[in-house]
Formats: C-alpha cells, sequence, structure tokens
C-alpha cells in the first residue's frame, strides 16, 4: 500500500510483469530521445538491447520487483536488491542494505508521484527488513534532473562514478 501518493497502489511483482516493465522502459527511452537526452539509456529500445528481455525476468525472478498500479494498471517499477550491480563500479556499503536497482514510470502519467510513491515503499520495505540504508544510483549526466529527484525524495549524494563514459552518481538514505 501507499499513503503518501492518492490512487498509487504498490504491490508485489513477478515474472508475469516483465512485459509491462519492458513497455515502460521502452517508452521512457523514446520519451527520453523525444528531449534530446541519447546518453542516459541509449537510443534502442530496451526490449531490443542485447539482454535487456533476460536482465528484466531475472529482476522480476532474483530480485524483489515492486509495482505501482492506478486503477489495477500498472504504472511504475521498482526493483530492490541488497546491493549494487556487479556491472556497475559501485562499492558495497560495508553494512547491509537495500539498493534501488530500477526505477521506471509510465511516462504517459508523468507528474502523478509514481517513482515517488515507489520510492516511499522502498523505505518502507528497507525498515522492515531491519536495514537501516537504503541506496541508489543513476545517471548524473544532463542538467541533473535525476539527481535532483532523488535528493527531493530524501537521499543524499554519495559517490560519483564512471561507467565508461556515462557518468553516474550513488546515492543514500538512511531509514532507521
Amino acid at each position: 500500500m501507499n499513503d503518501t501518493t492518492p490512487g498509487i497502489d504498490v504491490r508485489p511483482g513477478s515474472l508475469a510483469d516483465a512485459p509491462a516493465i519492458l513497455d515502460m522502459l521502452d517508452s521512457a527511452v523514446a520519451w527520453m530521445n523525444a528531449r534530446g537526452n541519447t546518453e542516459q539509456w541509449g537510443t534502442t529500445p530496451y526490449s531490443q538491447k542485447t539482454g535487456g528481455v533476460a536482465r528484466v525476468q531475472r529482476y522480476t525472478t532474483e530480485n524483489a520487483p515492486y509495482i505501482a498500479e492506478l486503477d489495477g494498471t500498472p504504472v511504475g517499477a521498482m526493483v530492490l536488491d541488497s546491493g549494487p550491480s556487479p556491472q556497475v563500479p559501485i562499492a558495497p556499503a560495508g553494512e547491509p542494505e537495500r539498493y534501488v536497482r530500477l526505477l521506471v514510470s509510465d511516462r504517459q502519467r508523468a507528474g502523478l508521484g509514481i517513482g515517488a510513491a515507489l520510492l516511499a515503499h522502498a523505505v518502507e520495505e528497507t525498515r522492515r527488513a531491519g536495514v537501516g540504508l537504503l541506496r541508489v544510483d543513476c545517471w548524473a549526466g544532463g542538467g541533473g534532473e535525476l539527481v535532483a529527484f532523488y535528493e527531493r525524495n530524501g537521499f543524499t549524494t554519495t559517490d560519483r562514478f564512471l561507467s565508461g563514459s556515462w557518468p553516474g552518481q550513488v546515492l543514500a538514505r538512511r531509514v532507521d
């Protein structure tokens, strides 16, 4: 459930949600590209990227996926894990943590607080697990809008990193 954004409910996800997540990712790539952002996620639809479908299937079977719904329709997705992806140059926290591996929302419903609702749910899940640290990483390029989004949602910037030429930012939030 979600108490912060009226009308948006958050439920556990499953492999059955993979097609909806892929649709959201594909529309996010198209939306970013239409705004001139081809660096964050590239120009290829996520469902057509090498390994993209398999990654989303792993997210929904090996991690903790959550789906935001509005009137029963999936409008956002988040995946929690116990640490950063081994594919990115981010050091483990050195303490138990929950890590947001994926956060995406339906761009046709932008501005409704879907991402904020999912992050609030991540805080609840982290606290429920008895873990005091929630972290996320994101693209730090462009005008820094994505970093600012996480800061508005209670996260503090920590480490910057480069994955090839892709600039990233790690953010953390204490929940204890």
